[in-house]
């Protein structure tokens, strides 16, 4: 069976993004609650390109490939190298685009970044428990589930629980080998 095509590609956020990037955080603000706050004022998108240039943070957006309509972030943050070779995976989708298959072939190119281009071991996503869309698509896209984390992450000013899943380089690598994600 031949692979469908990928209709989606990354960028690295810029300035000039502010525009379209805020006007999708705010209409998806429905999408977004309570599960991530992202980047809501021009402010807070340039603080957030700022961090781009730094070595343990890569912001990618997830563009579609035929009209370049935003349809997700991506972010690697936390990233850690010498032994450990990790990083912290966070993500969001842009309304109207939720639930139409972006997300799982932005973060497939994501993982393939991680793995490949970064040399990563290990990629980490914290999921809440109630949030049954993100789990789906980290499992979709070959993360396993490691456990959970009472009070883990901050969002909404609220400590929320958190699932951990994780992607191994060696293993992400052989389930796309085997047709069964990744890749």
């Amino acid at each position: 069976m031949e692979a469908a095509p990928v209709r989606v590609h990354l960028q690295t956020p810029e300035p000039a993004h502010a525009p379209e990037f805020l006007a999708a955080v705010s209409a998806s603000r429905p999408l977004h609650r309570p599960w991530v706050s992202p980047p809501a004022t021009k402010a807070a998108f340039r603080a957030h390109v700022a961090r781009c240039g730094e070595d343990n943070f890569r912001s990618l957006l997830i563009r579609r490939n035929d009209d370049e309509a935003l349809v997700g972030l991506a972010n690697l943050s936390a990233i850690q190298r010498g032994n450990l070779q990790s990083a912290y995976l966070g993500f969001y989708a842009f309304v109207p685009y939720a639930g139409l298959g972006y997300m799982t072939e932005g973060l497939t190119l994501v993982l393939r970044l991680a793995f490949g281009d970064l040399s990563l071991h290990r990629v980490e996503a914290n999921v809440q428990p109630a949030n049954t869309a993100s789990l789906a698509l980290v499992e979709r896209v070959g993360f396993q589930r490691e456990g959970f984390s009472p009070r883990y992450l901050r969002i909404g000013d609220v400590w929320r629980d958190h699932e951990r899943w994780a992607a191994l380089a060696d293993e992400w690598a052989a389930r796309a080998a085997a047709g069964r994600g990744g890749e």
